[in-house]
């Protein structure tokens, strides 16, 4: 006996309870597809770090002051998303983001010691941005993997800020992103960027890597308001670096995959540890070469 014939609607009918929704979720099935993570998603990117990673080469020390607690400068994870006309950048942090010298008081974003450089190659392109860190990180960048924007995260407000970068980065300030909004909740700090000034929305082959740092609100007349990593520690210096400024003066970055593996950070060391340390007149040559992190890569 043959099978019973099915009743179909007619295509006009159907097609009057077809919802965008449902043709997103058609769509999605048909390509294999639904919601991706880290940086596979389009307009957005998530960076993991390991814990406990926040001494530099190994040997960084906190300087001495109460100030400077614990995990404040242990880089968690780094989330870029796109919110329509600005990209946000949220930069978790290993403990609550605290304000200890009441930023407010002097025009600052509501947190004291933490400052974060967020470098970005938008293109991927040998030659087309910056091989050498910002005044005061002492890092070096390879030539592919040049970085064409870096926003900066910074407790000092905008006026001061853009004071320091055309004292002391006027070369590269057309690439230096002041945010629109900078604060800090919880153990995250947030910066808010115009989407047109970056560049557009995150992108598929974009590289991100991040230079912790902390906020020195009396920096050497050279230093974009970097905090110095000498070879011992004191009241408001880091220590078990070198005196000669061709230590990287970063106490945190991204390494390996940046998916927050505990390998990443003994390659974070190797990395940090890599600059020429019997130079005493550094040269861009002598310095750490950082990696740049290329999520979709």
């Amino acid at each position: 006996m043959p099978a019973p014939l099915l009743k179909i609607p007619s295509i006009t009918r159907f097609s009057r309870r077809v919802t965008p929704a449902l043709l997103f979720a058609v769509g999605a099935c048909a390509s294999g597809g639904g919601a991706t993570g880290g940086g596979a998603q389009p307009g957005f990117v998530s960076l993991q770090d390991p814990s406990g990673d926040d001494n530099g080469d190994g040997k960084y020390v906190y300087p001495t002051d109460q100030v400077y607690k614990p995990s404040s400068f242990d880089m968690r994870s780094l989330e870029v998303e796109d919110k329509g006309a600005t990209v946000e950048f949220r930069l978790k942090m290993g403990r609550r983001i605290e304000d200890p010298w009441d930023s407010k008081a002097w025009g600052g974003n509501g947190f004291s010691v933490q400052m974060a450089f967020i470098h970005i190659d938008t293109d991927h392109k040998p030659g087309s941005g910056a091989t050498v860190g910002l005044p005061g990180t002492n890092v070096r960048f390879a030539d592919a993997e040049a970085w064409d924007k870096v926003v900066i995260i910074s407790p000092q407000g905008p006026t001061r800020l853009a004071s320091e970068i055309e004292a002391k980065a006027a070369e590269h300030k057309a690439r230096i992103m002041v945010p629109q909004i900078t604060r800090a909740t919880g153990r995250t700090l947030i910066a808010v960027v115009s989407k047109a000034e970056l560049g557009g929305a995150p992108q598929p082959g974009w590289g991100y890597q991040v230079l912790i740092q902390s906020n020195e609100g009396f920096p050497a007349k050279t230093d974009l308001l970097t905090r110095k990593v000498n070879e011992f520690e004191g009241q408001h210096r880091f220590g078990g670096g070198s005196d000669y400024d061709n230590d990287p003066h970063v106490i945190d970055i991204f390494a390996g995959g940046a998916k927050g593996a505990a390998d990443e950070a003994a390659t974070q060391h190797k990395i940090l540890g890599s600059y020429k340390k019997d130079v005493t007149e550094p040269k861009p040559e002598d310095l750490a070469l950082v990696p740049m992190i290329y999520p979709d890569a």
